[in-house]
């Protein structure tokens, strides 16, 4: 989809790792901070909150030892990073160090203000993570009760995009509803992912917005207001204050495409951020042209304009044996503040400096 938008503007992948590495990363162990290395060198040695360069008990290190590993150096500031990536993997914000998380985070801020976005996919299962990421069912807590935030949508300088779907009955001139299928199997609850993180407070720009929808929704769950709970012993299952997520989101449901010759319909947020990523690219085309520079971070342009975007109203993102977070008008924890108005977000943008 986004190679059809962009035209003729180009896609670049970034492939990260050796293959030695990279099958553990895709079942979630790490995920980026090889990538921000090659993009930053500055990163490679980058000291915050006690944490310098990247950290082996987690990250690859090389030269890699291993049959068929990279035997080269890690590679620092060795690739300039596109105005616009995309990035459709993420895990459990539990799964990692909050000292490691907010190092990292602090780059992404970097990288935002030089004028690069950062999408990525909320992810698949609600309020919830994939299962086994926490509990059976991806939940936290000894009763797997409680809502089990993402990474790296939990950090406030990335753009989270979340999904969104038409029924079969209706046609696209029609209100999209929250992404939920029952796709079977592990993914019977396939449904936008969104919440509120435990580790990070909510920024600036998304304070009014999140205070309107617990004014207007008022989520039914009891809930709980501080960082790094222990989900051993506390009561509530969300985290009231923390960084809501997703910011916006894009279709996520019934994609069609080809492999290996077979006509697929494929779904999940990883479409969805690739595609809110092509419309900022159109945006970054025109901006250009017109001598200007590109959107870089724009989370707090679009939660001050949500009229340049469709809001979503109807549907549920379930998970952790719940109904999850209602769509709600405004802002909300299934699609954030809803779909790109191309023409809209254009005007908006092009009226900027």
């Amino acid at each position: 989809m986004a190679y059809s938008l962009i035209y003729p503007q180009t896609v670049t992948l970034y492939q990260t790792d050796d293959q030695i590495y990279e099958p553990e990363e895709v079942a979630t162990t790490n995920l980026f901070n090889t990538f921000l290395d090659a993009l930053d060198g500055s990163y490679c040695n980058y000291t915050a909150y006690g944490e310098t360069g990247d950290d082996p008990a987690i990250d690859p290190v090389y030269p890699d030892p291993k049959p068929g590993g990279y035997k080269g150096q890690r590679q620092c500031g060795v690739y300039k990073p596109t105005n616009v990536i995309s990035a459709s993997y993420g895990q459990a914000e539990a799964d990692l160090p909050i000292k490691y998380s907010k190092r990292q985070c602090n780059e992404f801020m970097k990288l935002g203000l030089q004028g690069h976005s950062i999408l990525v996919a909320s992810g698949d299962y609600g309020t919830a993570s994939f299962p086994g990421d926490g509990g059976a069912d991806g939940c936290l807590g000894p009763k797997g009760a409680i809502f089990n935030p993402q990474y790296p949508s939990n950090c406030p300088y990335i753009t989270s995009v979340g999904g969104t779907l038409i029924y079969g009955n209706q046609t696209v001139r029609d209100p999209e509803s929250v992404m939920h299928v029952n796709l079977t199997g592990s993914a019977q609850n396939f449904s936008s992912a969104g919440g509120f993180s435990n580790y990070y407070a909510q920024p600036s720009y998304q304070q009014a917005a999140v205070a309107h929808y617990f004014a207007e929704a008022n989520p039914p769950y009891p809930y709980y207001s501080e960082f790094q709970v222990d989900v051993n012993t506390t009561k509530g299952i969300y985290n009231r204050i923390g960084r809501g997520y997703p910011d916006v989101a894009a279709n996520g449901a019934n994609f069609r495409a080809y492999a290996t010759g077979v006509d697929y319909h494929w779904y999940g947020t990883s479409l969805a951020s690739p595609l809110f990523a092509s419309v900022l690219t159109l945006i970054n085309e025109q901006r250009i042209a017109a001598g200007k520079g590109p959107v870089g971070f724009v989370n707090p342009t679009l939660y001050a304009h949500p009229e340049v975007l469709n809001d979503i109203t109807n549907g549920t993102n379930v998970g952790c044996g719940t109904q999850g977070f209602h769509a709600a008008k405004g802002w909300d924890p299934a699609t954030g503040l809803g779909t790109p108005d191309y023409p809209k977000m254009l005007a908006l943008f092009m009226s900027l400096p």
